[in-house]
């Protein structure tokens, strides 16, 4: 992964492989239930096993769509920040991969003129995340300002996963692989083992139970028994990691509105059902509300700000900066279109 050359310029349209309606549905299918069988999807999606089973082996070995298990960060004690860098011209993507290859960092954006890094923290302790925010980036020299909003609540992008993923599968199809998240809250506590078992799935979430159970030293049957526990108790969830780009949407943006306190639930719902939208949270800051928009056409992003958005009285200085290029998504470094492992950590 060292070794390979990036590029902050996007590809051309025509390098760009976009998901046919099947793949879509397949995405949308393995979105409700991640570890559902081939035999299942294929059943549910009307089509042979073989299908389903090749189809899902291109998209996955072509780096194209992953499916991943993760925890919930309320229930494991994780800290969630989206922290915004500004960096002198030249520096941001020096200062994006070295962000992007700390473990307690889950997503890297470069943004706006090329001098903006954006960054979502997964802290396991606050001495862990103070340790980034007040000693390792005030004293990089490339950085010349740091802005911290902790996140309070996400109202889309956990367990559901993204409205925009939607690929016009019927309700009774839906029904079928739906799986309940239940909502609990306070922290659990994780062993070795369930850490273990975590750090597997967060890299593919359809890890065979012979690979899990090896990873984590224990029973196929433990192992099994142990991961309906964590589903359970509302501590791990799966969702399906694909680029927007092969969905057809070229065009990302990172939104910041301020709400008024009293409308900040029902904004953030409404906010939360559009389908251009993978991710809304309510955070701390002047700006309480953080949003992902993507969009198929710079145009489509001035109609969804004027129109859907627009309509919506209760958002106020509303602030959007567009993405250049996307350094780590959900865990994973990315290189071009594709998803990569990343390397070992040296930072």
């Amino acid at each position: 992964m060292s070794t390979m050359q990036r590029s902050d310029t996007a590809p051309p349209r025509a390098a760009v492989e976009e998901f046919d309606a099947l793949d879509r549905q397949l995405a949308q299918a393995l979105m409700l239930d991640g570890r559902a069988s081939f035999s299942r999807l294929a059943e549910v999606l009307g089509v042979t096993d073989q299908t389903v089973t090749r189809r899902y082996r291109r998209l996955r070995g072509d780096g194209l769509l992953r499916v991943i298990g993760l925890p919930m960060s309320n229930r494991v004690g994780h800290y969630e920040s989206n922290v915004r860098v500004q960096c002198v011209p030249g520096a941001s993507g020096a200062i994006a991969d070295a962000l992007a290859r700390r473990p307690d960092i889950a997503w890297v954006t470069i943004n706006a003129s090329g001098t903006e890094v954006s960054c979502m923290t997964r802290s396991r302790s606050r001495r862990e995340r103070d340790s980034l925010l007040l000693d390792k980036l005030p004293r990089t020299r490339q950085v010349t300002g740091v802005s911290v909003k902790s996140i309070l609540h996400a109202f889309v992008g956990g367990p559901g996963g993204w409205p925009g993923l939607a690929a016009g599968l019927a309700p009774d199809q839906v029904a079928a692989l739906r799986q309940d998240f239940p909502t609990v809250w306070g922290e659990y506590e994780l062993d070795d083992a369930d850490r273990a078992l975590l750090a597997v799935l967060a890299r593919d979430g359809r890890t065979p139970y012979p690979e899990l159970a090896a990873a984590v030293g224990k029973s196929e049957s433990t192992v099994r028994r142990r991961m309906e526990q964590l589903t359970e108790n509302g501590v791990l969830y799966f969702d399906v990691d694909v680029l927007p780009v092969h969905l057809g949407y070229h065009v990302e943006a990172m939104m910041s509105a301020s709400v008024a306190p009293s409308a900040l639930d029902a904004v953030g719902r409404a906010i939360g059902t559009h389908p251009e939208v993978p991710f809304v949270a309510a955070t701390t800051g002047a700006t309480n509300l953080t949003t992902v928009v993507v969009c198929r056409e710079i145009e489509d992003l001035y109609q969804y700000m004027t129109g859907r958005l627009g309509a919506i009285k209760e958002v106020a200085q509303l602030e959007v900066v567009t993405v250049l290029r996307t350094v780590k998504r959900a865990g994973l470094l990315t290189d071009g279109l594709r998803l990569y492992d990343p390397p070992e950590v040296v930072y």
